[in-house]
């Protein structure tokens, strides 16, 4: 349902990010040196952006192609801070490379973990580690690559979801709580990271269903939980949510994913898919530390606007940069 990495050059991720004009001022360049305005880091967003994503590197495109009106539009994602999601093969590599670009900006790195194993019940985005051991050494490898450099984790979207809605077999359940439980302790026990664990959206079901997987897999030594990750519901209705869910799991914080959620959800089509690539959709609050409750320690975009929810709707592979639809979210159509 979420992301999908390809083949990322991940090896050489650190340094292409230190090269990339991530200085403490001025501005960032994208990819072909398509210029990215910098906002300098505040209590309100202090969020590191990516000078090198796929926005970035779309405006370079476009710019090249004298395509100014989509560049512009395009420049609407590139300099905000998205989620940077870790790759299965380098997770140490990867982890360093951003958190040094952010810590050299004087900014946090947003990083987003979906490796669980059998990851989305075999749907667009299946997968991640192999087994257990696996799966904590990929996570060991995220600390190590983190290290005391500041990072906001958002931890395995989805994993929780489909413990209680039966898509994940009875037999997994409980090493994917144990597994879950040990990523908190080894995350939480870094000096400057903060960890959310995903706790779905304002449309799936009552907080009365979440509350306990919650607890189980360790939210009580989290940051807090994520909502609304990947999907569109409103940050009014996603607050509401997180206020209900907060009290159930002894007032912990949490955050929402704004990134795609300016129309609010999709009602058309087959219920089962209008999360995947719905038409009409818009980008929503820009990151920000500044939201309208103190139980919501931020509005982020943790789903890159402009990526591939799945193969439906015309889209490519989760994950996959889709620059028509990154164009649409632009202008709400």
């Amino acid at each position: 349902m979420y992301e999908n990495w390809g083949t990322r050059a991940s090896v050489l991720l650190g340094a292409a990010l230190l090269t990339a004009g991530c200085s403490s001022g001025g501005r960032e360049d994208g990819a072909g040196g398509a210029p990215v305005t910098r906002r300098p880091a505040s209590a309100a967003n202090p969020y590191w952006v990516n000078p090198d994503g796929n926005a970035a590197r779309q405006v370079a495109a476009y710019e090249k192609a004298g395509k100014k009106t989509e560049a512009a539009r395009i420049r609407r994602i590139a300099e905000q801070p998205v989620g940077e999601w870790i790759g299965p093969e380098n997770p140490e590599g990867e982890a360093r490379g951003y958190t040094e670009a952010a810590a050299k900006s004087g900014r946090t790195a947003l990083l987003v973990l979906y490796d669980i194993p059998h990851r989305d019940c075999g749907q667009y985005s299946r997968g991640g580690a192999a087994d257990g051991a696996a799966y904590r050494a990929w996570i060991g490898g995220v600390a190590r690559g983190i290290g005391d450099r500041a990072a906001t984790v958002v931890l395995e979207p989805d994993a929780l979801l489909h413990l209680v809605d039966g898509c994940t077999p009875e037999e997994f359940h409980e090493e994917r709580y144990d597994l879950l439980r040990g990523a908190v302790t080894t995350l939480t026990s870094l000096k400057n990271t903060k960890v959310y664990l995903d706790a779905g959206n304002a449309g799936w079901g009552h907080p009365d269903q979440i509350f306990q997987p919650l607890r189980s897999a360790g939210v009580a030594g989290a940051d807090g939980f994520a909502v609304n990750v990947s999907n569109f519901y409103s940050t009014e209705d996603s607050l509401a949510y997180g206020k209900r869910l907060a009290a159930k799991v002894g007032g912990k914080h949490f955050v929402i994913d704004t990134s795609r959620n300016g129309n609010g959800p999709y009602t058309g089509g087959a219920p089962g898919e209008r999360w995947c690539n719905p038409p009409g959709r818009a980008l929503g609050e820009p990151p920000t530390t500044r939201t309208a409750d103190p139980l919501a320690d931020a509005y982020l975009w943790v789903k890159r606007p402009g990526e591939s929810d799945g193969e439906c709707r015309g889209g490519p592979k989760a994950g996959a940069w889709w620059p028509e639809y990154a164009l649409k979210l632009t202008s709400g159509s």
